[in-house]
């Protein structure tokens, strides 16, 4: 009887190559009460690899058993699993190649292994065995298991499979809580660790000398306290040095979330200002929807470097500065919000404090504007850089002759009036971004959709599965927005979405990230089950990963583990990228 744990069966390939097995993923560091699983048969394409061995499944009763399958269409003999420890984990294996004599077409059969060894996981990571099937005329591939370990007592926490057609490169990732960030090859190795005082608050991007910027949080804000809490951004050295850290808490505004470097090294910030009862129902907001007596509009600041630790803002822009509504006429904002997709209606009907919750900021260079992603209002916004903090408070002015008006706005058209609820496209988004130049797709918009766990709560519209989607947004050469007269913002439909044969077995409703690369696939990170995967255009996994490492918290500077092993998203970087010239 096979485990019933959770599990990535690394049965995943090239879809131009291979008639494509099964990959399943569950969350295997907790019992969230999140489910899920990914599974997915691609189409074939008329091309079968004739020789093809593959590991279907890797279980951990009494030792581990790897179950081998031949899935091509011809006999394989002489094949050979070669079996590696990674440098540093405490364990014993006394056979490390096993030979598979005859395995005819269709055929499967069976290896048990009896590791022996010590990895709790504790103070360093848990340990890691890499398997890969060879045979003459036969192309290799790549599994690995993540386990724990007491004497001959192993359990399987994790897997990752990794294949010759995955992006090469080195990805980054700073797990929920973490004090550390980590980078990673394509074979699950951590080649790199950084480490901070305080833990982590998200956004994580390695920069071109090496260094990284995270946000974290320094301290509980007696004031604001919601998802994506933060309140300070660190620069940490490639040696682990403190370069800089700029706090931001107060009880009138908090940073939270993300942050984008600007090419000039000045850096973008989304930050909570807060507002009063008093002050919201002045602004014309619907007092029924102010249970909380309070509201944070979201603000992002500019913030240019100065010493170790501080900052100088040198432009803002403030939600605040662009309402309107039609719930009280004496009010001046009062007019016709349909009228006016450009601004924002100040009674969409979110009834907590953390009204928008933007939850990732981009930058696009060559029209100097800025891409918000709005998660409670499932819209994605940009604006304009290219103005003064004045023109910013305004709507006139800078590049697009629109101050800091919205220039674009996708997802829900029924927060201005030019649809329903049926024709919501985001749910709860995260990691929405440009795609970068030279990449294929560049210039579109990719963004993690996350869905709504409607079950838990049913008053909003949403859906029970995630997807990456892929649009063009209609804008010209000169990054003008075209919309015609009482429609929506266009495109109807993304170009291209990543999602699972049966949309609910890929549900990631929190948290989750997405990134173009360059060979054309699609880097996905499964925030809540900690999985990452990289993704062909026909949606066939090329590779994936499940974190390892659990959450942590930590109590008078001691840490202890608590449930999950959750990612906010991930960066992969070039094996040619700058920063990662100190490998």
């Amino acid at each position: 009887m096979r485990s019933n744990k959770p599990r990535l069966i690394m049965t995943c390939f090239i879809l131009c190559f291979l008639s494509l097995p099964t990959l399943h993923a569950s969350n295997t560091l907790n019992d969230t009460n999140y489910s899920y699983s990914l599974t997915h048969i691609s189409p074939s394409i008329g091309v079968v690899q004739s020789k093809l061995l593959l590991i279907d499944d890797i279980t951990d009763e009494s030792g581990l058993t790897v179950y081998i399958r031949n899935a091509g269409d011809t006999s394989v003999e002489d094949g050979v699993l070669r079996i590696e420890l990674v440098e540093g984990s405490n364990l014993i294996i006394i056979r490390k190649n096993f030979n598979i004599p005859l395995l005819n077409a269709g055929e499967s059969t069976q290896i048990h292994l009896k590791p022996f060894g010590s990895s709790m996981g504790l103070f360093k990571p848990f340990s890691m065995i890499t398997f890969s099937l060879h045979a003459a005329e036969m192309i290799s591939f790549e599994w690995g298991i993540i386990i724990r370990i007491i004497g001959s007592s192993v359990r399987i926490l994790g897997e990752y499979f990794n294949s010759p057609f995955s992006s090469e490169g080195y990805t980054l990732f700073a797990p929920e809580l973490s004090k550390e960030t980590y980078l990673m090859d394509n074979h699950g190795h951590i080649v790199h660790t950084w480490k901070s005082d305080y833990i982590q608050a998200l956004g994580c991007y390695l920069l071109e000398d090496g260094s990284i910027i995270r946000t974290c949080l320094s301290e509980l804000n007696p004031i604001f306290w919601a998802g994506g809490l933060g309140g300070r951004v660190e620069i940490i050295d490639w040696n682990n040095t403190l370069l800089w850290g700029f706090d931001y808490a107060t009880d009138t505004a908090c940073l939270h979330q993300d942050v984008e470097v600007l090419p000039n090294g000045n850096i973008l910030m989304t930050a909570w200002e807060y507002k009063s009862e008093e002050e919201a129902i002045a602004a014309g907001r619907n007092p029924d929807l102010l249970s909380d007596e309070q509201i944070w509009p979201d603000t992002i600041i500019e913030v240019k470097p100065i010493g170790f630790d501080q900052g100088e803002i040198v432009w803002e822009w403030h939600a605040w500065d662009h309402l309107i509504q039609d719930f009280d006429p004496i009010k001046e904002n009062y007019g016709d919000v349909s009228a006016h997709p450009e601004l924002i209606n100040i009674n969409i009907p979110i009834d907590t404090a953390d009204w928008m919750h933007t939850n990732s900021i981009d930058y696009n260079q060559e029209f100097d504007q800025i891409l918000l992603s709005i998660h409670n209002f499932n819209e994605i916004w940009v604006i304009d850089h290219c103005t003064t903090t004045e023109e910013a408070a305004g709507h006139t002015g800078g590049r697009y002759g629109k101050g800091g008006d919205l220039l674009y706005r996708w997802g829900n058209p029924q927060n201005y009036y030019a649809g329903t609820k049926d024709d919501i496209q985001l749910f709860g988004q995260h990691d929405a971004q440009w795609i970068d130049a030279g990449n294929p797709g560049a210039g579109h918009i990719l963004v993690f959709n996350n869905g709504l766990d409607v079950l838990t709560f049913p008053n909003l519209s949403g859906r029970m599965y995630s997807s990456v989607d892929e649009i063009i947004p209609p804008v010209n050469e000169q990054g003008v927005y075209q919309k015609n007269q009482q429609e929506a913002y266009g495109p109807e439909s993304p170009i291209w979405s990543f999602t699972m044969e049966n949309p609910e077995d890929f549900f990631s409703p929190i948290i989750s990230g997405c990134q173009r690369l360059p060979n054309g696939n699609t880097l996905v990170c499964h925030g809540v089950g900690g999985v990452f995967a990289e993704v062909t255009v026909n949606n066939a996994f090329v590779w994936v990963y499940t974190n390892q490492f659990p959450l942590m918290t930590y109590f008078n500077q001691f840490p202890y583990i608590i449930q999950g092993n959750q990612v906010y998203k991930i960066r992969r970087y070039a094996p040619d990228y700058p920063g990662l010239r100190y490998l």
